[in-house]
């Protein structure tokens, strides 16, 4: 069994919503033995939905569609489908009785636009809208199954979970299998030395299979493997993501989604130890990932954005000749604040970063994307230089991101 997902609406083809609905229904399919070959977004006219339902019958069993079941004028998905399997549309009076009584619980009168909810393609199967007032259906044209989901998320993911997957595995559609992914995210290493590292694996492993994906601040492996049972896919892909993280001990970002900052976070509470930032050109997003984690008031006990060099000096209490020789970009200055926010907070680990984010200030000797952090663990302090390529943003997200990664690797031991 393969599925096609197409969705609709042409605030989706402009940027103005992102599309969250195919990649839910793509990994949950996936998960129960249903592979997913294409996705396709259309705009809001009939035609070309219907020619889209045309070319995913002739590659695909299932086809679930998402959007354009509401009360407007530009909501065509119903009227698409049945032009498509040549069925007539026909109301269905207990969803309309359904529809009314949404608006009846909140004293509004329905809007006569709203009957064309229940209007559905002869025979489907209508499945209830928990969360609003679009009931999506199920009905088959030209040899395939179509599904017609709303394509609001959190109504389309409840209606999915509770109303079309119970009817796909009553068919037998669903349950067939299972696949299972597991990942390992480096830092510190390049997209090129990662593939030479795992070429021989990666050409040697078809199930499971392996995928590289690379971002700004890490790279990510991703092991995927089917199996009759998820269990057996989950161990399959478990022991492939162990062999792969075996290959890069000093390099370990996170394992199955982890973030460095978890592991920071775990690794305090267990040692008890405490954690402050001094931040410059990241100006607080290193404390935002770390206060992101649940109980970090137990490790975590304050920061400085010290983005001025006033407030290095006289707040931080960085030595001010120290600026005036090497400049507030520079080692020393790093190694200063880290330091001295140590000993503000009373912490017995301390992260600074000074940097040149861009898109200017930079020079020959100082060029956009130069980053200094300093990492003072129990009395001692290191300094390491970075140079970061990419926009402002990228360079202040590798930046904060490699800063926590590299404090992990000091406390890991």
């Amino acid at each position: 069994m393969n599925a096609e997902v197409i969705t609709a609406g042409t605030e989706l083809l402009l940027g103005d919503v992102i599309d969250t609905n195919a990649p839910y229904l793509s990994g949950k399919l996936s998960q129960c033995g249903i592979d997913v070959y294409y996705r396709t977004t259309v705009g809001d006219n009939k035609e070309r939905l219907v020619r889209a339902l045309e070319t995913a019958a002739g590659r695909s069993n299932l086809i679930i569609i998402t959007g354009g079941l509401g009360p407007t004028v530009d909501d065509i998905t119903r009227y698409a489908v049945s032009e498509f399997a040549k069925k007539n549309l026909v109301r269905n009076e207990k969803s309309l009785l359904k529809i009314r009584g949404f608006f009846d619980v909140r004293g509004i009168k329905m809007p006569e636009s709203n009957i064309i909810q229940s209007m559905f393609p002869e025979g489907s199967l209508i499945l209830e809208n928990r969360n609003g007032t679009a009931p999506g259906f199920i009905t088959e044209g030209k040899g395939v199954i179509i599904a017609a989901l709303p394509g609001v998320p959190w109504e389309m993911e409840e209606m999915f979970q509770n109303a079309l997957m119970p009817v796909l595995e009553k068919k037998g559609i669903a349950g067939r299998g299972a696949l299972v992914s597991r990942t390992v995210e480096i830092a510190g290493v390049s997209e090129s030395l990662v593939n030479d590292r795992i070429k021989d694996l990666f050409e040697k492993s078809i199930n499971p299979s392996i995928a590289v994906l690379a971002a700004p601040e890490k790279i990510t492996i991703r092991a995927t493997a089917k199996a009759e049972t998820v269990k057996k896919a989950a161990d399959m892909a478990d022991e492939l993501i162990t062999r792969l993280a075996a290959m890069f001990p000093d390099n370990i970002y996170g394992i199955n989604g982890e973030k460095p900052q978890q592991a920071l976070g775990r690794i305090f509470t267990n040692k008890n130890m405490t954690i402050s930032t001094a931040e410059s050109c990241t100006a607080g997003m290193i404390a935002a990932a770390l206060t992101e984690i649940p109980g970090s008031t137990a490790y975590y006990m304050g920061g400085i954005n010290s983005y001025s060099n006033e407030s290095k000096t006289d707040i931080l209490g960085v030595k001010s000749e120290v600026i005036e020789k090497y400049g507030a970009v520079s080692g020393q200055c790093a190694e200063e604040m880290a330091e001295s926010c140590a000993r503000l907070f009373k912490t017995d680990a301390a992260v600074s970063v000074t940097g040149i984010a861009g898109p200017g200030g930079g020079s020959r000797e100082k060029p956009v994307g130069l980053v200094f952090m300093g990492f003072y663990v129990n009395g001692k302090t290191d300094v390491m230089k970075f140079n970061f390529p990419g926009s402002r943003d990228i360079i202040r997200r590798q930046a904060s991101s490699n800063a926590i990664f590299e404090m992990v690797k000091r406390v890991r031991g």
